[in-house]
């Protein structure tokens, strides 16, 4: 077992064992013990009492984060030459189409997310080997394929991000950075957290939210009071 360095012991010191904090609590405590020369990413895993191998009881949808993500999220536009201007004004890094199938063909995949048209699906039907291993096929019921691309662009760019539960029925997030105030975490993981409430199949029985916990890139994990959500 590696050994703890001085500010991971600091930092685990500062947790209190068998406590549950609040929102609140755990997105000052998790700023407090990040201690990395790098802007840290900030994490919810939610373990969720479903069975995501039955389908009524898959979690899966989208939220946008009132204070977005702290990311520079590249977004692919994958239109038809109509919609070209519209994705470009919306703020997509890269717009087109053929050109840049035939770039994912050849293995390319320096995007974030991936917006199209329904009726640009049937070409990357095809790619799905190569998108779908990095999460970036485009669908409907992410809004990522939309006749209204310009809309779906700005979503991305503002803060959009789509969540699903994992065969182990956790729901794993980014909701931030450790740069962001202690509030503006909060409020990203408060509206996380609002949506999956939301989101709670009628077929979940017993208790939905089994636990919640909140770290950063390299931080020891907070575990969240699901009775405070």
């Amino acid at each position: 077992m590696a050994k703890l360095t001085k500010n991971q012991k600091e930092a685990r010191a500062k947790i209190e064992k068998d406590k549950l904090y609040s929102i609140d609590e755990a997105s000052a405590l998790v700023k407090e013990i990040t201690n990395t020369k790098f802007d840290a990413s900030v994490d919810l895993a939610v373990r969720l009492g479903v069975d995501p191998r039955k389908a009524n009881q898959m979690v899966r949808g989208v939220v946008t984060l009132p204070h977005g993500t702290g990311k520079d999220v590249k977004v692919l536009a994958l239109v038809t030459p109509d919609k070209e201007a519209e994705a470009t004004a919306a703020g997509a890094d890269f717009v087109g189409l053929d050109e840049y199938l035939d770039k994912i063909k050849s293995g390319w995949t320096d995007v974030d997310v991936i917006i199209t048209m329904p009726s640009v699906m049937g070409k990357l039907g095809p790619l799905g080997r190569v998108l779908g291993p990095r999460g970036l096929m485009p669908n409907p019921k992410t809004g990522t394929v939309t006749m209204d691309v310009a809309k779906a662009v700005t979503e991305v760019k503002a803060g959009k991000i789509d969540f699903k539960v994992d065969k182990t029925g956790i729901v794993h997030a980014a909701i931030g950075k450790a740069s962001f105030s202690a509030d503006k975490i909060a409020g990203n993981a408060k509206e996380l957290l609002d949506t999956l409430n939301k989101l709670k199949p009628t077929a979940s029985k017993g208790v939905y939210m089994k636990s919640i916990f909140m770290s950063s890139t390299m931080s020891p994990s907070v575990q969240l009071d699901p009775k405070t959500v």
